[in-house]
C-alpha cells in the first residue's frame, strides 16, 4: 500500500490556557480526498492550523511526505508543498485579483494554461482580474482564496469550510475544481459543513470531537449508514442536503 501523505501522531495543541488538540491521530491517504467532521468547536480548524505551523503542536508527530514538520515555520511548510485556504477567505484586499494571484505564484509568471483551467471553474476572477479584491463579494473572494492555492501545483491542500456563503452554481463549480485537482496529483484534506458536498467529493472521513479523532474510514461507509452519522454527529447526512 501506498504510504500516506499525512499522519498526525498523538498531536496536542495548546492555544494560551486552553487544551485544543488532546492527541489527535489523523491518516489522510496520498492522492484522495480526505474530509474532517465535527461539532463546532471540535478542534477542526486548529488541525489544520497545527498542520500547517500557524499553531504549535505542544506534543505529538506531523509526518508530511516522509518528513516530521511539526515546529517548522510556516513559511517552510508552504515551500514543502502544502496551501492553507481559511475559512476566513485571507486576501489582500487592496491588490487587484491578478496581484493576489501573482504573490501566490512561488516559481515565477503565472501559467497561463493553469489560469485559463482556474477561470474556467471561476469566470468572474477572469472578470475581475484588475479588480481590487476588496471590492468583491464574499463568494467571490472565497473564489481568489483557493485559486491563490492552486495557482501552481501543491502537494497537499487544506482547505476550509469552501462553500461557507456561495451560490449553489459556484459550489458545483467548486466540487468540480476540487476533482480535478485530485485527478492532478493534488491531496486535499477538507473541512466542510455543506454534507451534500462532502458525499459527493470525499474519499475518507475522519470526525472530531472535544479535540480527538472518535472515527476514521471510508467516506460511503459514513455516508451509508444514518445510525452511525447520529451518533457521530448528531445528526443524518440525509436530512441537510
Amino acid at each position: 500500500m501506498t504510504e500516506p501523505l499525512l499522519t498526525l501522531s498523538g498531536v496536542h495543541t495548546h492555544i494560551g490556557e486552553y487544551h485544543i488538540l488532546q492527541g489527535v491521530d489523523l491518516v489522510v491517504p496520498r492522492g484522495g480526498i480526505s474530509v474532517l467532521l465535527g461539532r463546532n468547536g471540535a478542534g477542526k480548524t486548529t488541525t489544520l492550523r497545527t498542520i500547517m505551523g500557524m499553531w504549535q503542536a505542544s506534543a505529538g508527530q506531523v509526518m508530511f511526505d516522509g518528513q516530521d514538520i511539526a515546529g517548522r515555520k510556516t513559511p517552510d511548510i508552504a515551500r514543502a508543498g502544502i496551501a492553507y485556504v481559511p475559512e476566513s477567505m485571507a486576501v489582500f484586499s487592496d491588490l487587484t485579483v491578478r496581484e493576489n494571484l501573482y504573490l501566490a505564484a512561488r516559481n515565477g509568471p503565472l501559467d497561463t494554461a493553469r489560469l485559463e483551467w482556474i477561470f474556467g471553474f471561476f469566470p468572474a476572477l477572469k472578470k475581475f482580474w484588475n479588480y481590487p479584491a476588496g471590492n468583491l463579494s464574499g463568494g467571490q473572494k472565497q473564489m481568489v482564496a483557493i485559486a491563490r492555492a492552486i495557482v501552481e501545483p501543491r502537494k497537499l491542500l487544506l482547505v476550509d469550510e469552501p462553500t461557507k456563503g456561495l451560490a449553489p452554481a459556484i459550489i458545483r463549480n467548486l466540487i468540480d475544481a476540487f476533482r480535478e485537482v485530485k485527478e492532478n496529483f493534488t491531496t486535499v484534506l477538507l473541512v466542510e459543513q455543506n454534507f451534500n458536498v462532502v458525499k459527493t467529493l470525499g474519499d475518507t472521513v475522519a470526525v472530531m470531537d472535544d479535540g480527538r479523532i472518535v472515527h476514521a474510514g471510508p467516506m460511503a461507509e459514513l455516508a451509508g449508514d444514518s445510525a452511525l452519522q447520529q451518533q457521530l454527529l448528531g445528526l443524518s447526512l440525509d436530512a441537510h442536503q
